[in-house]
């Protein structure tokens, strides 16, 4: 697949068939977001977090949906697999900005490669708010001192498919020439 193609393809994948991504898919995955551009160039200040426990798995869905006062709702999808990105945040919110757009790129580099190989994904945040509000279960996920979990993107295999959207007036757009 080119890359326009990808990206134009691209959108959240919400049903699974419960069957992980292969070795060689998951390295692929990570490899993107290795890639993904990073401020200043302080990769040291991103962790990458692969969860395959289906036991961790329910519990954060589990923390999420009642944070979400929801009990039961399935809000990471029954994906058999999750990638958290962490960064280290200084409490300085212009440059803790950066962090966030650092998780960002890498989670979409993430996004992008599923789909390149079929898999289906989707982007996970709201889940990983309420997972910071709960510290014994963000202590489960043995990070290093002083990273915080920013976001996550679950995946797995699907049945769905990828089509290529048309985003033709999706934002507004002005030219200054």
């Amino acid at each position: 697949m080119e890359t326009l193609k990808t990206i134009l393809s691209r959108r959240s994948i919400r049903k699974y068939t419960g069957e992980r991504a292969t070795e060689e898919e998951e390295k692929k995955i990570l490899q993107a977001a290795c890639a993904a551009p990073v401020g200043m160039g302080r990769k040291e200040d991103m962790y990458l977090t692969v969860i395959t426990s289906r036991d961790l798995l329910h519990e954060i869905e589990e923390n999420a949906a009642a944070a979400f006062g929801n009990p039961g709702a399935k809000i990471l999808y029954n994906a058999p697999e999750m990638v958290l990105v962490s960064v280290r945040l200084t409490g300085d919110e212009p440059k803790d900005n950066v962090q966030f757009s650092n998780a960002a790129g890498a989670i979409e580099n993430m996004a992008l490669e599923a789909v390149e190989l079929g898999l289906g994904t989707v982007h996970i945040w709201g889940a990983i708010r309420a997972l910071n509000q709960n510290p014994g279960l963000v202590k489960k996920l043995q990070l290093p001192e002083g990273y915080t979990p920013a976001s996550a993107v679950v995946f797995g295999k699907t049945e769905e498919s990828y089509e290529i959207r048309d985003t033709e007036g999706r934002y507004q757009i002005e030219y200054l020439r």
